[in-house]
């Protein structure tokens, strides 16, 4: 498929029918496969065939969503999680362990970064959360010979600064260590990460990707440009023999691919955060709008924040599309097709007055969730956020009166209505 544009992989990509077959990629609702021979059974236990053989590590739906996600991606192979909370677990879980270490923006989604915080800490693995916005030499200062890791967001949640690229990149080189870019708020729509030098590439599926607030799931996407073998003495668990597959050794036997294999074959097999059949269903579905409602949310969401700018009772605005926004030029480096659909900002009045104008909302939603077809509201410090404390909140974007605004695909005339009249009355 790689011969056609984005837009046609992203209807078109991971699945063709044959003949006499479904044309919509069907629900295999099965836990298990049958076979004939006990000599196929053993091969699918030694990895030497890729064939299904119970769901927790791999289903026929599940499949197609991973092939059509590596497409978009640009990757080798996808493997689909039960959340994005799971992707970045099993992500990190599969090269690192207790002793080691892994740097991480702090400007990252609130339940990252409490993943990392805490859970990781109780797991012995260690991370130094840095200001990606820093210089390349204060950067460096937080490698340590046990860093395995570097992991960051294409666009922050909710703190909508943007990925320099090029610097984590030289920074992973630095460390000699793979670079993992969460692409969630931005979609493979309007960013691939691989392209500007991202080894693995996870999401949250329940956003952007669903679009419609029904399925959660996450997805990581191997580049297949990490040379395991050239770093073999950090990651032995990538080159040398595998006791549980018989001396089975990753890089050796799938290559680009080695990553997304030991994952599923390691960390689906064991913690079983597998993605559920009719999730997948969904997320596909998902997919074939993908490009079309990220261009409205886009537009919308820049129209969204120019009002807002302008709006007398609004203090600030955050949105990377605005002129003067400090990831500006970032964002049209990267991000050149839009700037996604979220909005942080803070009305005149601090905290209190932005829970007058979140209960004064008629059209948007006040949930928790963002990503959706629907445009929704949400106070960060008291919600995502709210296991930080309050210099970790402000270190990761989240001033206490913030609001995260997600615009949706609803006419923008019905959407400005709505927060003037709710702008009004506070």
């Amino acid at each position: 498929m790689n011969k056609y544009g984005l837009e046609t992989r992203c209807i078109h990509g991971g699945y063709k029918a044959e003949r006499g077959q479904a044309q919509v990629p069907p629900i295999v609702q099965s836990t298990t496969y049958r076979y004939y021979s006990s000599e196929d059974m053993a091969k699918l236990f030694n990895l030497e065939i890729a064939d299904f053989m119970y769901s927790r590590l791999g289903n026929p739906t599940v499949g197609v969503f991973e092939n059509k996600m590596a497409e978009l991606e640009g990757g080798t192979a996808a493997i689909a999680t039960s959340s994005g909370q799971s992707a970045l677990l099993i992500t990190i879980l599969n090269i690192c362990k207790n002793g080691d270490h892994i740097i991480s923006s702090s400007s990252i989604y609130g339940g990252s970064f409490n993943l990392l915080k805490v859970r990781l800490n109780d797991m012995g693995i260690d991370v130094t959360f840095v200001d990606q916005n820093a210089d390349l030499e204060e950067l460096k200062k937080a490698i340590k010979p046990n860093t395995k890791l570097i992991f960051a967001e294409t666009l922050a949640n909710p703190a909508m600064t943007i990925l320099d690229f090029e610097k984590f990149r030289a920074l992973a080189d630095a460390a000699q260590v793979p670079l993992a870019v969460d692409n969630t708020l931005a979609s493979p729509y309007l960013c691939n990460p691989i392209k500007h030098g991202a080894d693995l590439v996870l999401h949250s599926t329940t956003k952007w990707i669903d679009g419609h607030a029904t399925a959660v799931g996450g997805v990581v996407v191997e580049a297949g440009t990490f040379d395991w073998e050239a770093h073999k003495d950090k990651y032995p668990m990538m080159v040398e023999a595998d006791d549980s597959y018989h001396g089975l050794k990753f890089y050796e036997t799938f290559g680009n691919m080695a990553f997304s294999v030991k994952l599923r074959a390691h960390m689906l097999r064991d913690f079983g955060c597998t993605m559920s059949p009719q999730n997948a269903f969904l997320s596909i579905q998902g997919l074939d709008t993908l490009h079309l409602r990220m261009e409205r949310h886009s537009e919308n969401a820049l129209k969204v924040a120019q009002f807002l700018e302008n709006h007398p009772k609004v203090e600030w605005v955050n949105y990377p599309g605005l002129e003067g926004h400090e990831s500006k030029e970032l964002c049209d480096k990267y991000l050149p097709k839009g700037a996604s659909g979220v909005i942080a900002f803070g009305v005149k009045g601090g905290k209190a007055e932005g829970e007058k104008l979140l209960e004064a909302l008629e059209l948007a939603s006040m949930v928790v969730h963002v990503g959706d077809i629907r445009t929704s509201v949400l106070h960060p410090a008291s919600t995502t956020h709210r296991q930080l404390t309050e210099e970790e909140q402000i270190k990761s974007g989240v001033r206490p009166e913030m609001i995260r605004l997600s615009v949706g695909c609803e006419s923008f005339e019905d959407i400005k209505n709505d927060f003037n009249k709710a702008l009004e009355a506070i």
